[in-house]
């Protein structure tokens, strides 16, 4: 359901079709009410995983690296959708913070795999149910049949968004 436009739009919007005039609502865009979710969930993410020392930054890697430990830089940066250079300010906080290590590639010298540390790994039984915690309340009111619709809804809008990116050459989210 959208919400009507707002009769204070200028007359050049209004004039448009109902349409395309109905994304003048911040509350009928797609992409603006991704946005609002997303800073919802890093928001209370971090409130969350900060008392563990983990930003909702580093949480992105370390969940990508308890998925698959010891990528390199560039393969961790494409697995999480993230570009290099943000991947490389996030891998230094991982190091820094003592829960990654880099570790030069025993085959090609040009490369660094990304390990995770004992203390890394642990964070893992930590944060999980914090994750979980924050889908829940972020899902409060809906069924779980509603809840699968959403995520296959989403996913569908990512794979579209990422095929359009990629056929335009832009950075394709995984």
């Amino acid at each position: 359901m959208t919400v009507p436009v707002d009769g204070h739009l200028p007359p050049e919007v209004q004039a448009l079709p109902l349409e395309i005039s109905v994304y003048a609502q911040p509350e009928n865009s797609i992409g603006y009410l991704l946005r609002m979710g997303f800073r919802g969930f890093s928001t209370m993410l971090e409130r969350k995983t900060s008392t563990h020392g983990v930003s909702s930054g580093q949480w992105r890697f370390l969940r990508q690296l308890w998925i698959e430990d010891g990528p390199t830089q560039r393969e961790l940066s494409v697995r999480v959708g993230m570009r290099e250079p943000t991947t490389v300010v996030a891998v230094n906080s991982l190091v820094k913070s003592g829960l990654a290590v880099r570790e030069p590639s025993v085959e090609d010298r040009r490369k660094v795999h990304i390990r995770l540390t004992p203390l890394g790994r642990s964070l893992q039984a930590t944060l999980l149910p914090m994750v979980a915690d924050v889908n829940d309340r972020a899902t409060k009111g809906l069924t779980k049949a509603e809840i699968a619709t959403l995520l296959r809804l989403l996913r569908h809008i990512n794979g579209n968004m990422a095929q359009e990116l990629e056929q335009i050459g832009g950075d394709a989210v995984p």
